[in-house]
C-alpha cells in the first residue's frame, strides 16, 4: 500500500468528514424550520376544514376570497407568485435569494383557499415554506451558488417529508424532481438529513399524519404484475391529462382575464356553483375522508373525475395550495374504480393509484415508490412500484411543474436537456 494511495484516500475521507460537520447543523436548522412550518400548515388546514364543514355557507364567499388572494399576490407577491417553479428555477440557476414573504403569503393563501372551499393540496405550500425559510440562511452563511442550490434542495426535501410524514420519499423527491430522467446526487446527504429532521420536528409538534390501511395484498405473481402494468397505464394517462388540463385552464384564464386578481374570483364562482350543483363537499378541500374511504369501501366510479375537474379549475384559476393531495384523491378513487375490472383487491389498487398518479404527474417514480413503502408497507409497495414506473412512462414529456427540466427521454434514453445546475462538486 503506497503512501500516495493512503494520502489520496485520507484526504478524500477528510473532505467528506469536513462537509458532514459543516452541513449537519445547517440541515438541522433547515429541518426544524421546515418541519415547524409544515406543522403550522397542517394544523391550520385542519382548522379551515372543520370550520368550513361546520359552516358550509362560507363556500359562497370563495369568489371574494379568491379576489383577496389575487390582490394579496398582486400587491405584495409578484416576485414569488411562480411558487414551486420559482424554487426549481433557482435550484437550476441560483441567482437571487427567495424573498421570505413567500412563506406567510403561501400559508395565508392556502388557508383561505381551503377555508372557503377551493379544491387544492398542501405540498406546494410545504415546498415553498421549506425552501424560502432555508434560503434565509444563504446570506448569513455566505454560501456560494452551488452551495445555495444544495440548500434549496434540502429545503424542498424537508418540506415534502414533513407535510406527508414520509422522510425517505421526501429526501429523494428533492433530488428527483429537478429533471425528468436525470437525478443529481450532489445534495443527497443534506437532503436526507433535512428530510428526517423535518419529519421529527413536525411530529414533535404533536401533528399526526393520516394512516391508510391496505387490507389485502396477494403474493406477487405474473398476473399481479400484468394487472399492475395495466393499472399503471391508466394512472399515467390520467396524470398526463391532469397536468395538461390544469396548465391549459391556467393559460386560458390568463388570456381571457388580463387582470390577475380577477382569475381566482371567476374560478371561485365556478367552483361554488359546482359545489351546490352536485350537492356535496367531498370534492373540495383536501378530500382526506374520501381518500381513506377508498381503501375500505366501494365508491362511485366517477369520484376521481369530479375531483379532477374541481382541482383543475381551482388551481388553473390561481388559487394556492398544491396538486399532490388532490392527485392522491384522484389516484386512490381511480384505483378503487379499477377494482371492478382488474382482479386485485380494491384497497391495494387504491394504494397503487394513490402514489402512481402522483408519480406520473410529477415525474418522480422513485420517490413515489418509496412513499408507497413508507405508507403501505413493502408488499403493497412492490405492486405500487410497478404502477409508479409504468405511470411515469405513460404520462408524457411534461408534468405539473413547468420549471422541471428534461434530462433523458423516458423511452429512448436520448439526452434532451440535462442542464440541472453545477454537479461537479459533491457535498456528502
Amino acid at each position: 500500500m503506497s503512501t500516495a494511495w493512503f494520502r489520496k484516500n485520507f484526504q478524500g475521507a477528510f473532505r467528506l468528514l469536513k462537509a458532514l460537520v459543516r452541513w449537519t447543523p445547517i440541515c438541522l436548522v433547515v429541518g426544524l424550520l421546515a418541519g415547524s412550518a409544515s406543522a403550522l400548515l397542517l394544523w391550520s388546514l385542519q382548522v379551515a376544514t372543520d370550520v368550513r364543514e361546520a359552516h358550509r355557507w362560507l363556500i359562497l364567499l370563495l369568489a371574494p376570497a379568491g379576489l383577496c388572494v389575487g390582490l394579496m399576490y398582486h400587491w405584495f407577491g409578484k416576485r414569488v407568485e411562480a411558487g414551486n417553479n420559482l424554487i426549481l428555477d433557482e435550484i437550476h440557476e441560483p441567482k437571487d435569494v427567495i424573498p421570505l414573504r413567500m412563506t406567510p403569503l403561501i400559508l395565508l393563501g392556502t388557508f383561505l383557499t381551503h377555508l372557503f372551499g377551493g379544491s387544492a393540496g398542501r405540498e406546494g405550500t410545504a415546498l415553498q415554506t421549506g425552501a424560502s425559510l432555508a434560503d434565509v440562511l444563504s446570506k448569513p452563511l455566505r454560501l456560494k451558488p452551488h452551495e445555495r442550490r444544495i440548500l434549496l434542495m434540502a429545503g424542498v426535501s424537508a418540506g415534502f417529508a414533513s407535510v406527508f410524514g414520509t422522510p425517505l420519499a421526501g429526501a429523494v423527491f428533492g433530488i428527483e424532481v429537478l429533471a425528468i430522467g436525470s437525478i443529481s446526487y450532489d445534495a443527497i446527504g443534506p437532503c436526507f438529513l433535512a428530510a428526517f429532521i423535518a419529519d421529527l420536528a413536525t411530529r414533535a409538534w404533536h401533528i399526526e399524519h393520516t394512516l391508510y390501511a391496505v387490507s389485502s395484498t396477494p403474493v406477487l405473481s405474473v398476473s399481479g404484475i400484468l394487472c399492475s402494468i395495466a393499472a399503471g397505464v391508466a394512472f399515467g394517462l390520467v396524470a398526463m391529462a391532469f397536468a395538461k388540463t390544469t396548465h391549459g385552464l391556467s393559460a386560458l384564464s390568463r388570456r381571457l382575464i388580463p387582470f390577475a386578481p380577477m382569475r381566482p374570483f371567476v374560478g371561485g364562482l365556478l367552483v361554488t356553483a359546482a359545489v351546490f350543483g352536485v350537492g356535496t363537499t367531498k370534492y373540495i378541500g383536501l378530500g382526506i375522508p374520501t381518500i381513506v374511504a377508498s381503501f375500505g369501501t366501494k365508491l362511485p366510479v366517477y369520484d376521481w373525475a369530479a375531483k379532477f375537474i374541481f382541482t383543475s379549475v381551482t388551481l388553473g384559476a390561481g388559487f394556492k395550495g398544491g396538486e399532490v393531495t388532490p392527485l392522491f384523491f384522484i389516484g386512490s378513487t381511480l384505483g378503487n374504480a379499477l377494482s371492478g375490472v382488474l382482479p386485485l383487491p380494491s384497497s391495494l389498487l387504491a394504494a397503487m393509484g394513490f402514489v402512481a398518479v402522483f408519480a406520473g404527474a410529477a415525474n418522480t417514480p422513485i420517490a413515489s415508490t418509496l412513499m408507497a413503502m413508507e405508507l403501505f408497507g413493502a408488499e403493497a409497495g412492490a405492486y405500487a412500484g410497478i404502477a409508479c414506473v409504468v405511470s411515469y412512462l405513460f404520462s408524457g414529456s411534461s408534468g405539473i411543474y413547468h420549471a422541471q427540466r428534461r434530462g433523458r427521454g423516458k423511452h429512448d434514453g436520448v439526452v434532451e436537456d440535462v442542464s440541472t445546475g453545477d454537479t461537479s462538486r459533491d457535498l456528502l
